[in-house]
């Protein structure tokens, strides 16, 4: 069983990549639905750092931080917008495993590190999950230009606003959690990438176009405990 969580989202990129909407379909479960954005799917490579991690009402201090990084795409069920992850990595087998056991996420353990120097935030990680796919990413970034709060009904708004996650568990039972937090204070984003095979380990092909990209400091976050669709 799974119980309310806290925590926060920290130095957060989202990298984001249109992709045909055929091709996404056939890595989607049923009843998921591609939910399009002009005309199109997304996919997006969210690296950031989990802080204070804890259940709900755990006071702060006690709680962990934890770097992630995640391969996502956006889905409608019944009429109902959320995020669908393909692969989640981080560096805690207790994390990995509890993650997995409780809400039924596709996590992997990875080997990560974050850095940050003048030229930005460094982040390195490299799957060692057994009996995974190999994965391995690598890119630094920064904010360029001013905040902003995306727009109702803009691109930035249907990346980043997202309230609900899905997934499906090994016996195929579909199942949510409902996510609360502020609005994201956005940045456009610098990044240098020099290392991502996370679409070839997903199944998908490497990206043809370049990413739009977004960063923000990040938002607090409770989540609801994983519920049966």
């Amino acid at each position: 069983m799974s119980i309310p969580l806290a925590f926060g989202w920290r130095r957060v990129l989202f990298a984001n990549w249109p992709i045909e909407r055929d091709l996404l379909a056939r890595h989607l479960p049923e009843p998921f639905a591609v939910h399009e954005y002009d005309g199109t799917g997304w996919l997006t490579i969210v690296p950031f750092v989990n802080t204070d991690t804890r259940p709900l009402g755990v006071p702060r201090r006690l709680g962990m931080d934890l770097p992630e990084l995640n391969l996502r795409t956006y889905v409608v069920c019944d009429g109902e917008p959320g995020i669908y992850f393909f692969s989640l990595d981080a560096p805690s087998v207790l994390a990995v495993f509890g993650a997995r056991l409780t809400h039924r996420l596709p996590y992997y353990y990875a080997r990560m590190s974050v850095d940050y120097s003048t030229n930005g935030i460094c982040f390195r990680s490299r799957r060692r999950h057994p009996g995974s796919r190999p994965a391995s990413y690598a890119v630094t970034y920064r904010p360029t230009g001013s905040s902003f709060t995306a727009e109702l009904d803009s691109l930035g708004a249907f990346l980043t606003d997202r309230r609900r996650l899905y997934t499906q568990s090994q016996d195929g039972q579909i199942r949510y959690t409902d996510v609360e937090h502020g609005p994201w204070i956005l940045y456009d984003a610098s990044v240098e990438t020099t290392d991502n095979t996370l679409f070839r380990a997903n199944g998908f092909g490497p990206p043809d176009t370049e990413p739009v990209c977004y960063y923000s400091p990040g938002v607090d976050v409770v989540t609801t405990p994983s519920k049966r669709w």
